[in-house]
């Protein structure tokens, strides 16, 4: 079963696609196979997400730290940050994942604001993780399986049921006070913003001859710090994060469009030919023309 690919913004917010319209909740067990090319682009969005690995191994990174999740490990990544994951050496992965939206909790205020808003809101809270063994990541991982096979067996109210296992795994994270560390002065969420704001520039832009200084300028930093970012976030220059931008574009148009492959290279910003073809190749493994055959056959050569 193929995974579709992430309805993205211009600043990598992702629109999750819920299960049922309606309930803001995501359940999921899938393999690394079924992601196009074996992992999930950064993004973030406004659903709190918990992902357990069942075999295999994967790489996760939240706002640019990077976990190495083996069998076992649990990983909560809260609301708004950037993340990703790929492939450790090419290897499978098994993993099941939930995502819910705060608003799965505003059924009252009171309880929204003491036990929801103040995790939301706190700048040191980026994601918790527990690795295999520990009692707290045993317990996610079989709070997870629980409410993937609810979904899975789907028995009359199973909604009610999967929900009642969010709020009480939720409720379990407080009463040990992990949702609620020691508030510490964190640049985290400020440099989201900037960051988010490159992003968004470059997106916009991509079919234009941009610079590092017009990357750095949208996001009123410096080149070296633009870098930094770049770097930290999402393991790339921004040089290397643009060009695979345009490269993902121009794929999308190898596969959906009849243009010839000179005028997508120009489109996407490419102003060589031979350039392109050679950063399309080492990206892909074959030439434009090639993944165009290969993806919609051999009517559109």
């Amino acid at each position: 079963m193929k995974i579709p690919e992430m309805i993205l913004t211009e600043d990598l917010f992702e629109t999750v696609r819920y299960n049922q319209k309606g309930l803001p909740l995501y359940i999921q067990t899938a393999e690394l196979a079924d992601y196009p090319d074996m992992g999930a682009s950064c993004h973030w969005h406004d659903d709190i997400e918990w992902v357990s690995v069942l075999s295999g191994k994967m790489c996760f990174y939240v706002n640019g730290t990077r976990f190495l999740l083996q069998p076992g490990d649990s990983l909560m990544v809260n609301f708004r940050q950037m993340h990703h994951l790929h492939s450790f050496q090419q290897q499978n992965c098994l993993f099941s994942c939930v995502l819910f939206h705060p608003a799965l909790f505003c059924g009252n205020p009171l309880l929204q604001k003491r036990y929801i808003v103040p995790v939301l809101e706190n700048p040191s809270l980026e994601y918790l993780y527990f690795p295999a063994g520990q009692k707290e990541g045993y317990t996610i991982c079989e709070t997870v399986k629980k409410i993937v096979q609810l979904k899975e067996v789907s028995p009359a109210a199973w909604e009610l049921e999967a929900v009642a296992a969010i709020h009480a795994l939720w409720g379990d994270l407080l009463r040990q006070k992990f949702l609620f560390p020691k508030d510490t002065e964190s640049p985290v969420q400020n440099e989201l913003t900037i960051q988010k704001a490159m992003i968004s520039y470059i997106y916009q832009h991509y079919a234009d001859k941009i610079s590092l200084n017009e990357i750095a300028a949208a996001g009123h930093v410096s080149r070296s710090k633009c870098c930094r970012m770049f770097a930290r976030y999402l393991q790339q220059s921004p040089i290397e994060f643009l060009n695979s931008y345009r490269l993902k574009i121009s794929g999308g148009l190898l596969r959906n469009t009849e243009q010839n492959v000179t005028e997508i290279a120009c489109s996407c910003g490419f102003s060589h030919l031979s350039y392109f073809s050679k950063m399309f190749s080492e990206s892909y493994g074959c030439t434009p023309t090639e993944y165009r055959r290969q993806s919609i056959g051999p009517a559109k050569k």
